[in-house]
């Protein structure tokens, strides 16, 4: 729930970020400031002692679904796409965990949990309200398929982190997706700085506070303890409370933003924290 708590505030620092600074160079500086605070550790623990040539592969190919190839699809996605629709599709994410946990690692689809999902969908949809949601239009078909890509991508990498969380340890498993998908990321952010014509140098404070939140709350805190939950419990069910996200961010951003708290809010949020609760117990 913290994680879900801190990825919700996310929504704010990077629409104070995005002010001033290109997209993925956000991307590239937020997971930056991460793998710094994670480096300690990896050396700490010996670096890729343990880990093998095969290991660390994995671990690349599972930061590109969780970081770098992740973030930087869903960013180009919203450029071509409605930003309706990405909220709408983001909804996805939790039951495409459900599937992909069923098919990969065998995890039992019970019929509490899939009542639990179809309630904090409800609940989210409710959130949305009625003009959200019909506003909903099939925009370009190219953001709409990217957008769903990054949330496959998002399923997969909770999967199939899940069971190398099993073999490495949630600290050991985070550490390195978040540097592999900072060295993956950075050179992407310097091209796009270069490119816009951006300098650094003259980024203010507020976006370097909101960069600075996303890499060190976001990224590597929030990231941590949602492999240290997944080495805790069914990936089922640690998915399903990123349902949590949407009304959160929507508290955040009526104190931060002075946006109105709705009746939908109150009620969607009940229905979300009810879903979490069912699916929590199945």
């Amino acid at each position: 729930m913290t994680a879900a708590f801190l990825w919700a505030v996310s929504f704010v620092a990077v629409k104070v970020a995005l002010d001033a600074v290109p997209p993925l160079v956000v991307v590239a500086l937020r997971l930056a400031i991460s793998a710094a605070c994670f480096l300690p550790w990896v050396i700490a623990m010996g670096g890729t002692r343990g880990i093998g040539g095969r290991g660390l592969g994995r671990l690349f190919v599972l930061s590109l679904f969780g970081t770098s190839l992740h973030y930087g699809t869903q960013t180009i996605g919203l450029q071509y796409t409605t930003a309706s629709n990405g909220s709408v599709y983001t909804t996805t994410g939790p039951i495409t965990i459900l599937l992909l946990s069923a098919l990969v690692l065998g995890e039992r689809i019970t019929l509490r949990k899939a009542a639990g999902v179809a309630v904090a969908v409800t609940g989210v949809l409710v959130v949305m309200g009625a003009e959200t949601l019909g506003a909903f239009e099939l925009g370009n078909i190219k953001g709409d398929l990217l957008i769903l890509a990054s949330i496959v991508m998002w399923g997969l990498f909770t999967v199939f982190g899940k069971r190398m969380t099993d073999e490495l340890g949630a600290l050991r498993v985070t550490a390195w997706v978040t540097i592999l998908g900072a060295l993956t990321m950075v050179p992407f952010g310097w091209c796009e700085a270069r490119a816009a014509g951006f300098e650094i140098t003259k980024t203010p404070v507020d976006a370097w506070v909101a960069i600075a939140f996303l890499g060190i709350a976001c990224s590597f805190l929030a990231t941590l303890l949602y492999f240290v939950a997944l080495g805790l419990s069914e990936s089922q069910k640690v998915g399903v409370y990123l349902y949590t996200i949407p009304p959160m961010t929507a508290v955040v951003a009526a104190l931060y933003l002075g946006e109105v708290i709705t009746i939908n809010l109150v009620v969607g949020a009940v229905l979300v924290i009810a879903g979490v609760a069912l699916t929590e117990r199945g």
